[in-house]
């Protein structure tokens, strides 16, 4: 992900599958695509074994509170809480700071 202008928001989204994930792989995509069409996007990060971490990044509070209201992602919350998910949990943070090492 490309360094942003600090400060910003991130929203970390940690979770475990349940045992039918059937579907699940379509609407994550279906779900980043839409998100990358918001207001206040920034980039999404993720990683998935065990335990699936996803994090989103945003201009702002105001941002991540319309995505949260999007109609279809309410839909994929309500499906993820009825088949996808054992738990999940949410964390939004505020960026203030970032860098990184890349080997040359």
């Amino acid at each position: 992900m490309k360094s942003h202008k600090n400060p910003y928001y991130a929203v970390i989204f940690t979770s475990k599958h349940s045992e039918d994930v059937s579907e699940y792989a379509e609407m994550a995509n279906k779900m980043e695509a839409l998100a990358k069409n918001q207001d206040g996007f920034l980039g999404i990060e993720s990683a998935r074994d065990t335990l699936g971490i996803t994090v989103s990044y945003w201009q702002s509070l105001e941002a991540i509170k319309a995505w949260k209201l999007n109609s279809e992602h309410l839909m994929a919350q309500s499906k993820g809480r009825s088949q996808w998910y054992k738990w999940y949990h949410v964390r939004i943070c505020k960026v203030e700071r970032e860098y990184e090492f890349k080997l040359p």
